[in-house]
């Protein structure tokens, strides 16, 4: 998966951009203060994406799903 698409998934599901580092960018869900590292790679394998995904509850890029609660 494209980091672009992840990003606007992130984005479209309430996850705000916390801090960039070098590698990594930290990506947190304010609902429930759960945060994930976002590698800076252009491209994201799709198991990674689904664990990003799931560290911040929100539904996987791709399913709909609703968000667990």
């Amino acid at each position: 998966m494209k980091r672009g698409a992840l990003l606007r998934h992130l984005r479209q599901h309430g996850c705000h951009l916390k801090r960039e580092g070098r590698s990594h960018s930290l990506w947190t869900n304010p609902r429930t203060g759960e945060f994930e590292a976002v590698p800076r790679h252009s491209g994201i394998p799709d198991r990674l994406a689904l664990k990003v995904c799931r560290g911040l509850s929100i539904s996987s890029p791709g399913r709909q799903r609703s968000e667990r609660g």
